[in-house]
């Protein structure tokens, strides 16, 4: 389609402005309507616009596409979150959020050498062909299996008592709650709120470079070719699977051995935006092998970040997981908006890199800083307007 560095960054951004926008709405829906039905027609709708993609004919279409997209696929996040909240006591949440986020990185990772192969052997439309239509079974999957516990067959009395004893939100108030704009006004009165939306903002701005820039980068900075690139661009991915994992089990052990909930729960983060910025070092070395070894390395950092989603459940007020996990959520999208764009206009400005790289790193720096500093204590806010 003759796409330039600067409308690049456009169509890598486009999804992210939807799902911006719809992330405190389906976080509202996802509290009033309950996780299942909402889960299923996200996963039905975005697999649709994925096949749609493969069917594109121009930019303003496929940049269309990909905004429907965004709004499809918005639910995704808060609802894991609802979940996880839902099925899993506090000492087991990390570990289960790690397990869900690892899946990411499994299509990232281990199926990406194949994507590749699928690129150079079928054309490009066989990617978004292949991955809808894959899509669109998991939804029929979903549907008639998913339950929340309290209406799930398989779970017993017993196992109720112990999810709700260990903290699980099991009872009522997780679904059905009604919205109010004061709600939400008053969430974001609070500093930690404010410490978790910009520290998601910078741990979702390096996985945005992966997600969209990576392969461009080992392409034309590296002039690898791109059956080459799509082996290499395997290896962070697989690194960030063990990286989510690592960091769930690393909070969990650190919780059952008697440290705080919040060193628990917020030092893999801070470790993993930390290590996140290592990525600028990739600016001073020339062997493509070294090169890989640190963007490997940041983007383990950076699947360890992504742990953050464990403090949610700890911190939101009755009946509002899903409008704080949309909020959490936007906030990181708002980078999937942000991030394309600049990498594109300092890619087309300077023609290199350097900046680019530069500029995602020093985001993972003031992420730590907001982990560390703005989040302070876990515990539930407290709303003066309750339903």
């Amino acid at each position: 389609m003759h796409i330039d560095a600067a409308l690049m960054g456009i169509v890598f951004s486009a999804f992210s402005w939807s799902y911006f926008i719809a992330q405190v709405p389906v976080g509202i829906m996802l509290d009033r309507f309950g996780n299942r039905i909402i889960y299923f027609l996200a996963l039905t709708f975005w697999s649709l616009f994925t096949l749609a993609q493969g069917f594109a004919s121009s930019v303003a279409g496929f940049i269309g596409l990909r905004v429907g997209l965004g709004f499809s696929e918005a639910p995704c996040f808060p609802a894991n979150s609802n979940i996880v909240g839902m099925w899993f006591p506090r000492k087991e949440r990390a570990r289960a959020i790690g397990v869900y986020t690892a899946a990411e990185y499994v299509g990232l990772g281990f199926l990406t050498p194949g994507l590749f192969w699928l690129l150079k052997s079928y054309g490009w439309q066989s990617l978004f062909i292949i991955t809808g239509l894959a899509g669109l079974l998991v939804g029929a999957v979903w549907i008639f299996k998913y339950r929340d516990p309290q209406e799930s067959d398989s779970v017993g009395a017993a196992e109720l008592e112990h999810i709700a004893a260990g903290g699980g939100l099991t009872g009522k108030g997780v679904s059905g709650s009604k919205f109010k704009w004061a709600d939400m006004g008053e969430m974001l009165r609070h500093r930690q709120v404010w410490g978790l939306l910009i520290g998601q903002f910078a741990v979702y701005s390096t996985f945005i470079f992966f997600l969209t820039w990576f392969p461009t980068y080992l392409a034309t900075a590296r002039h690898m070719g791109w059956i080459k690139v799509g082996f290499f661009a395997s290896l962070p991915y697989i690194a960030g699977f063990f990286g989510i994992l690592f960091a769930g089990v690393l909070s969990d052990f650190m919780l059952a051995r008697g440290a705080k909930l919040g060193l628990a729960r917020k030092l893999p983060v801070i470790m993993g935006l930390l290590g996140a910025s290592t990525i600028i070092a990739c600016n001073y070395v020339q062997s493509d092998t070294l090169v890989i070894a640190i963007l490997s390395f940041a983007f383990f950092c950076q699947a360890m970040s992504s742990s953050g989603w464990s403090v949610l459940s700890e911190i939101a007020p009755v009946g509002k997981l899903g409008l704080l996990g949309g909020l959490f959520s936007a906030a990181a999208n708002l980078s999937g908006i942000v991030i394309p764009i600049v990498i594109g206009f300092i890619v087309q400005d300077t023609g290199s890199f350097v900046g680019a790289l530069v500029f995602v790193g020093l985001v993972a720096l003031v992420g730590a800083l907001a982990w560390i500093f703005g989040i302070g204590e876990l515990k539930p806010i407290v709303l003066a307007h309750r339903d």
